[in-house]
């Protein structure tokens, strides 16, 4: 493991939203973004009974995001992404320098 703060949360809290348990099950959900740490490179969680592995987890900028992230976290684009994320955090902004923590991750094999 590298030089990785603590977690914030549990890694069976990082997907939890029904849509995108679903697109998580269904292959189309590959990241998560998040303000804190759920989990690390090499931890597993599971989803539903199916086993998933954390590949890669970094710090990124909102400003970073692109369609490609946006189509990894389960949405068809970024705008629909800003959309939600706006809509589900009342009083938030999108900042560009805000930085999150992107968990990637895999169903194992």
């Amino acid at each position: 493991m590298s030089n990785y703060p603590a977690k914030t949360c549990e890694i069976d809290q990082l997907v939890t939203h029904s849509r995108l348990v679903k697109a998580a099950l269904e292959g189309t959900k590959t990241q998560q973004r998040r303000n804190g740490v759920y989990g690390y490179p090499g931890e597993t969680f599971e989803i539903e009974g199916v086993k998933f592995e954390i590949k890669d987890l970094r710090r990124e900028t909102l400003a970073e995001m692109t369609d490609e992230s946006a189509n990894a976290e389960g949405y068809p684009g970024l705008e629909m992404y800003k959309d939600l994320i706006l809509r589900m955090h009342k009083g938030m902004e999108w900042e560009g320098d805000a930085k999150v923590w992107v968990h990637e991750f895999a169903r194992c094999e």
